[in-house]
C-alpha cells in the first residue's frame, strides 16, 4: 500500500534560532553543503585545512571568523600526500597557537575515493556513521570521481549523494573544485569547470581569486547575505604556511603609466626595431589590447613597422636658418 507524503503547516515548520545558523559564522552555514572554488593556485587546500583546524578546535577560521558550532572534521585529500597534509595542518596550528594531537582531525587514508561508484559510496557513508562528523571536506572533485564533469546528470547524481549524507548525518560538507582558466571576467560561481549543477547545489560558497599578487575571497550564502573581494594572505614563518584575512589592506597604488604610455617607453629606449613578440613581453599588456593599441599608434604615425620590427617615428629637426 503507498502511503501520503507527510505534510505539515507552515507556520507550524520547525524555527532554527539565529544562533544556530552557522558552523563558522559568516563563512559556512550550519549542516551547509558546498564548494571551494578558483582557479589552480589560489589557496583552496590551505583555506579547507584552515576551516578544519578551526571547526576542529573552536577557533577563528583565518584568525577572523568565529564558529559556533565546534566537532570532529573528517578530511579526504585526493592531490597531496598525507605527509603535505600533516605538515600544512601543522603549520595552521602554529598560527593559532595550537597543538595538532588534540585536534581531532581525521583523514582517510584510503589511496582512492570514487563518489560515483557504490561500493566507495557506502564506505564512506559507513566512515561517516561511524565517525560522526561535523564537517567534511573532500580536495579535491576531480580526483573524485570518473564521470563527465559537464554532464548535468551525472554531476547531479553525485551531489545528490552528498546531500544525502548531509541530511542523514546533519553534518556540513565542502568540496574543492577547480575554476575555469581564463574565467577571471566571469561572477566567481559561472566560472566554476563543468556543469552549472556545482554553483546551483551550495547552500555555502567559497570563491578565491588571485590578481598579480593579490588574493581575494568571495562568500557566497543561499539563505544569507555574502561578502565579496575579501583580502587574504598566505603567510610564511619558519617553513609554516597558513591564510589570514588583511584586515586593513593597502590601498591599490594607481598605475605608473598608461598601456600606451608603457609601449612608447619601450620603443623610446632603443634606436633598433623591436620584434613583436619582444615588445609585446617587455610592455607586459594582454595580446588583445597590445595589438589594439599598437594599430591605433601606427595610424596616429606615431609607431612605424618594418621587417625587422616596431620603431618610434623620429621628428625632423628643422634648423634655425631654413626657419628665418
Amino acid at each position: 500500500m503507498t502511503l501520503p507524503l507527510p505534510v505539515r503547516p507552515a507556520h507550524l515548520l520547525d524555527e532554527r534560532p539565529a544562533a544556530a545558523r552557522w558552523l563558522i559564522d559568516g563563512l559556512w552555514a550550519d549542516e551547509a553543503v558546498g564548494i571551494v572554488g578558483g582557479e589552480p593556485k589560489t589557496c583552496k587546500s590551505f583555506l579547507v585545512l584552515d576551516m578544519a583546524v578551526s571547526v576542529a578546535s573552536g577557533s577563528p577560521c583565518l584568525r577572523h571568523f568565529p564558529v559556533t558550532h565546534s566537532g570532529r572534521v573528517l578530511l579526504y585529500a585526493a592531490e597531496d600526500s598525507l605527509q603535505v597534509v600533516r605538515h600544512r595542518l601543522e603549520g595552521i596550528c602554529h598560527f593559532n597557537n595550537l597543538d595538532l594531537p588534540q585536534l581531532d582531525i581525521q583523514v582517510i587514508t584510503a589511496p582512492a575515493l570514487r563518489l560515483d561508484a557504490r561500493d566507495d559510496q557506502d564506505r564512506l557513508r559507513q566512515t561517516i556513521d561511524q565517525l560522526r562528523p561535523r564537517l567534511l571536506l573532500l580536495d579535491p572533485f576531480v580526483r573524485l570521481h570518473r564521470i563527465d564533469e559537464n554532464a548535468s546528470s551525472d554531476v547531479a547524481a553525485v551531489l545528490a549523494y552528498l546531500r544525502e549524507l548531509q541530511r542523514l548525518f546533519h553534518l556540513a560538507v565542502a568540496v574543492v573544485h577547480h575554476a575555469r582558466k581564463a574565467a577571471s571576467h566571469l561572477r566567481a560561481g559561472q566560472a566554476l569547470r563543468g556543469s552549472s549543477e556545482f554553483h546551483a547545489w551550495g547552500d555555502s560558497n567559497l570563491y578565491l581569486k588571485r590578481k598579480h599578487d593579490n588574493l581575494t575571497l568571495t562568500v557566497e550564502h543561499r539563505a544569507a547575505a555574502g561578502r565579496s573581494d575579501l583580502p587574504l594572505l598566505l603567510q610564511g614563518a619558519n617553513d609554516q604556511l597558513a591564510l589570514c584575512m588583511l584586515e586593513n589592506p593597502p590601498a591599490p597604488q594607481p598605475p605608473s603609466s598608461t598601456a600606451h604610455e608603457q609601449i612608447l617607453d619601450v620603443l623610446a629606449g632603443t634606436n633598433t626595431p623591436v620584434p613583436f613578440a619582444e615588445l609585446r613581453k617587455a610592455s607586459r599588456i594582454r595580446t588583445e589590447t597590445f595589438c589594439k593599441l599598437l594599430a591605433e599608434m601606427q595610424r596616429q604615425g606615431k609607431v612605424v613597422k618594418s621587417s625587422s620590427g616596431y620603431q618610434l617615428v623620429s621628428t625632423p629637426t628643422v634648423s634655425l636658418s631654413r626657419s628665418l
